[in-house]
């Protein structure tokens, strides 16, 4: 991978389900290198605390909100465009994970897949991609997708959240042809297994066999990802493996 396309002062990147982990790490990324960035979370007091940690509150922007509703998206339009003046990059973060047996999961549990990893990217990329036809000159939607859509676990059946995020990969590449001819290009990040809070209290390093790398992944290399397809003039409907080689084959 090239090194990341730097943004300018004028960008302003939404980035969803930025409270912590890796859409923290993002929001980072992005104001590392002069962007504004509108972030969001279900959780106002969490949301706030994460504005103050990241201690650049002339670039920042909150929104709280779960995105599953089409209210969200349009909120974290509406902050973007009234705080920085526009907006250039999306990167849908915000979603929902855990492994549950097949027949054990419930009609309740699969809505709030549904509704945090599927509809939540849809209904927040409808909202952006309006504001950016409106300013006529492209952007940049980022999803964060999984790699175990290509290559599932036997011994972690997750089907509910994978086959919502699998969902996302299809939107993705639909959504790179479609919006094409104007400029806006729609990519996407697939982690491999990444030390994130939702691992907190297991031992995550187990599961580096896995990959050929022989290791688990970092927040801040899924954020150069990201950074790299936001800025990727020449890239559209590509997924991104950030996994160590967990797909390609066995160390």
């Amino acid at each position: 991978m090239s090194a990341p396309t730097t943004t300018t002062a004028a960008t302003t990147a939404i980035v969803t389900g930025s409270s912590s982990g890796i859409g923290l790490d993002i929001a980072r990324g992005f104001l590392a290198q002069g962007a504004n960035v509108v972030l969001n979370g279900r959780d106002p007091e969490r949301l706030a605390k994460a504005a103050a940690l990241l201690g650049q509150p002339d670039r920042v922007a909150e929104v709280p909100g779960g995105t599953g509703t089409a209210a969200t998206g349009e909120a974290l339009v509406r902050a973007a465009v009234e705080r920085f003046g526009r907006v250039d990059v999306l990167v849908n973060n915000a979603g929902t994970f855990a492994a549950k047996p097949f027949t054990d999961v419930t009609e309740e549990e699969l809505d709030g897949f549904l509704t945090g990893n599927l509809k939540g990217t849809y209904l927040t990329t409808q909202a952006v991609v309006r504001q950016l036809r409106r300013q006529g000159d492209g952007g940049s939607v980022v999803n964060i997708g999984t790699v175990l859509v290509e290559h599932a676990i036997g011994g972690f059946p997750a089907s509910a959240p994978l086959v919502t995020k699998g969902g996302v990969h299809a939107l993705t590449v639909s959504l790179s042809a479609e919006l094409a001819a104007e400029g806006i290009r729609v990519n996407l990040v697939a982690p491999g297994i990444i030390r994130t809070p939702l691992h907190a209290g297991s031992d995550v390093d187990a599961f580096g066999g896995l990959a050929l790398l022989d290791r688990v992944g970092e927040v801040s290399e899924i954020t150069d990802a990201v950074l790299y397809l936001a800025g990727a003039a020449f890239t559209t409907g590509h997924v991104l493996r950030v996994d160590g080689g967990y797909v390609t084959g066995r160390s």
